[in-house]
């Protein structure tokens, strides 16, 4: 076994909320590695990239830590694109949220927020739109950013300029502990050796995979199938998000399509004949015309989930460990907020009360309650 001793502190996941937590370390001077398995599995890749806790329909402290995120994200892409050069692809764009009646409307969680929309108004919005959706919600403040294309190799790139350390093709096995402290991991490397890395201090940000590593943290997989079409340039300018549908347009015309949300499929790899085709048929459902649309790329991925299905961030049972995980379908809208608030904790920086509040609210040990 190859044991050896690093003073950097260790990500344990080299997906989005990884990568931003390197980065925000990073640019504060501390010396970070990350530890990944195969980033191209991260939760972050196969994400549409909405900024969506409106047209989400989040709730309560979920919706407070998400609108949160979303007003701090503008400063934190301008930094991630000034590091590295390469443009995110933010476009605070607008989400539509389509319904059959004004009471479903009204009863929406987040409706407040909205600017309600009549039939003439929402075919106006989003030209095409199936004829059973009376009215909708536009939520002008939301928007997308694209992670697949550019936000990940942004962050990948500003990591490297300041010189964050990347091991891929490796493992987490389990954590090295002493009593309640934190004292390493245990791997097994790309080439397949079994390897000890004594460490200080790590964060767990290994998404649908935390609790493989560290048990106390109760998340689980729900796989999601996507797949991208290729529009005429400009066909939709809104985000639509319609019921077990959403469609994403990008500036050059293609739509991300998604997503499927499987709970019993554990880590099940690969596309299955029902998901693709509940995705055909959601699109026809909501936006006829698309359906007949090229297709480009389909991909799927495993969402983190929680029994809640809230993140969990802050510290940990252990000294020295730190979580950031558990994000389900708001990772790419959470990641800035999370890596701004445990970055502040790390390097003991103070937390406004709000901001610590916050923090409280997404504990680790809220389950044991």
């Amino acid at each position: 076994m190859v044991s050896r001793k690093t003073d950097k502190l260790l990500i344990l996941g080299g997906g989005l909320i990884g990568l931003a937590m390197a980065y925000e370390l990073a640019s504060k001077g501390r010396s970070v590695e990350i530890l990944s398995r195969k980033r191209s599995e991260a939760a972050g890749f196969v994400a549409a990239g909405m900024l969506a806790p409106h047209a989400e329909g989040l709730q309560n402290n979920l919706l407070n830590l998400g609108r949160s995120s979303l007003f701090r994200i503008p400063k934190w892409v301008k930094k991630i694109e000034s590091s590295s050069g390469i443009n995110c692809g933010l476009r605070l764009c607008g989400i539509v949220v389509p319904f059959l009646n004004d009471e479903s409307r009204d009863k929406y969680p987040t409706a407040a927020f909205g600017k309600p929309l009549n039939r003439y108004e929402l075919e106006q919005e989003i030209p095409g739109i199936a004829s059973q959706w009376k009215t909708g919600l536009l939520f002008p403040e939301d928007g997308q950013i694209d992670n697949r294309r550019r936000l990940m190799r942004a962050l990948e790139k500003a990591c490297v300029e300041l010189g964050v350390k990347f091991q891929e093709g490796v493992e987490v096995l389990s954590l090295l502990k002493a009593k309640n402290y934190f004292e390493g991991v245990r791997v097994s490397n790309a080439i397949g050796e079994i390897e000890e890395i004594f460490s200080k201090e790590a964060i767990l940000c290994s998404g649908a995979w935390s609790n493989q590593i560290f048990k106390e943290i109760p998340t689980f997989p729900i796989k999601g199938q996507m797949f991208s079409i290729q529009g005429p340039k400009n066909a939709l300018k809104r985000i639509i998000f319609g019921p077990g549908i959403y469609l994403v347009p990008r500036e050059d015309g293609l739509i991300i399509v998604g997503a499927t949300s499987e709970k019993n499929a554990g880590f099940n790899e690969g596309f299955t004949p029902y998901g693709q085709n509940e995705l055909q048929e959601g699109v026809q459902n909501i936006l006829p015309i698309a359906a007949t649309w090229p297709h480009m790329e389909r991909w799927w991925g495993f969402r983190p989930c929680t029994p809640d299905l809230e993140p969990i961030i802050g510290v940990s049972s252990l000294s020295g460990l730190w979580i950031a995980t558990g994000h389900h379908r708001n990772g790419v809208l959470l990641s800035a907020i999370t890596s701004e608030l445990l970055t502040k904790c790390i390097c003991n920086e103070s937390l406004s009360t709000k901001e610590s509040k916050l923090l409280n609210t997404f504990r680790w040990d809220r389950f044991k309650k």
